[in-house]
C-alpha cells in the first residue's frame, strides 16, 4: 500500500500514523507537506493526521482545508482513492468539503482526553474490513471540537445511506449516554463519504495498535486498509 501522510504547521500525531501504517502494511508511507500541490506517484491513500494545524485559527480545520495539497486530495478522493481524516483531519475533512457537517466545542466545553469504545456500524468497507459489523473495539480520544452537527436532512441522509462510521459506547457496546461525552449527535464518531471512499474519525485509532501501550483495537483498521489496497 503506497501511503502519503499530510503535514501542516501544528499536526502532532503523523508520526503515529506513520506508524501504525508501517505495522500494518510494511511499507514506509511518505510524508507530504502541506504547500506542495500534487500527491506521491501512485498513492493509495491520502492520511490527514491529528493535532492543532494553524493552532484551530478562525475554526479547527478552516486553514488547513485550503492549504495546496488539498486540491490533490481531492482530485485523489474523486478518482476513488481512499482518505482518512482522525481527529484534526477530520476537521479539515468537513472544513474542505470532503464529508458533510461540522464539529464544534465538546457539548462540556472542555477538552477531552480518555480510551474512548466505539461500536462499528459496518464491515464491508476499506477501513473496517478487519472487524465484524456491530463489534465494539476501544480507541481513544483526545479533543476539544469534537461534537459532531448536521442538519436534519444531512443526517437522515448518512443514516439512511450507512454512513456512519463508528458509535460512541461503552464497554459493553451500549450506544450513547455517558459513552458520548462530546456530545455528538446521533453519538456519531465517524462518517464515510458518499463512495465510501473517505472517512473522517474523531477517535485515535493509530494509538492503539501496540498491547504495551493499552490495546491493540486501532491496528486493525490499518491492516484492513494495507489488504483493500
Amino acid at each position: 500500500m503506497n501511503a502519503a501522510v499530510l503535514v501542516f504547521p501544528g499536526s502532532n500525531r503523523e508520526r503515529d500514523v506513520v506508524r501504525a501504517l508501517k505495522a500494518g502494511s510494511g511499507q514506509e508511507p511518505k510524508l507530504v507537506w502541506h504547500a506542495e500541490t500534487e500527491l506521491p506517484a501512485g498513492t493509495d491513500l491520502v492520511v490527514l493526521p491529528g493535532g492543532f494545524s494553524y493552532g484551530d485559527y478562525l475554526r479547527c480545520g478552516a486553514i488547513a482545508a485550503r492549504a495546496p495539497i488539498m486540491d490533490a486530495v481531492r482530485a485523489h478522493a474523486a478518482r476513488g482513492g481512499l482518505v482518512l481524516g482522525i481527529c484534526n483531519g477530520f476537521q479539515i475533512l468537513v472544513e474542505a468539503g470532503l464529508l458533510p457537517g461540522i464539529l464544534t466545542r465538546n457539548a462540556n466545553l472542555r477538552f477531552i482526553c480518555h480510551l474512548q469504545h466505539l461500536k462499528v456500524e459496518r464491515a464491508d468497507t476499506a477501513f473496517t474490513r478487519a472487524y465484524q459489523p456491530g463489534q465494539t473495539i476501544e480507541v481513544c480520544v483526545a479533543h476539544g471540537e469534537g461534537n459532531y452537527f448536521a442538519d436534519a436532512e444531512t443526517l437522515a441522509r448518512l443514516e439512511g445511506d450507512g454512513r456512519v462510521a463508528f458509535r460512541y459506547c461503552d464497554a459493553e457496546g451500549n450506544v450513547g449516554g455517558d459513552a458520548n461525552r462530546n456530545g455528538s449527535l446521533n453519538d456519531i464518531a465517524g462518517i464515510y463519504s458518499e463512495k465510501l471512499n473517505v472517512l473522517g474519525m474523531m477517535p485515535h485509532p493509530e494509538n492503539l495498535i501496540d498491547a504495551a501501550v493499552g490495546g491493540t483495537d486501532g491496528a486493525k483498521l490499518f491492516a484492513g486498509l494495507a489488504q483493500a489496497a
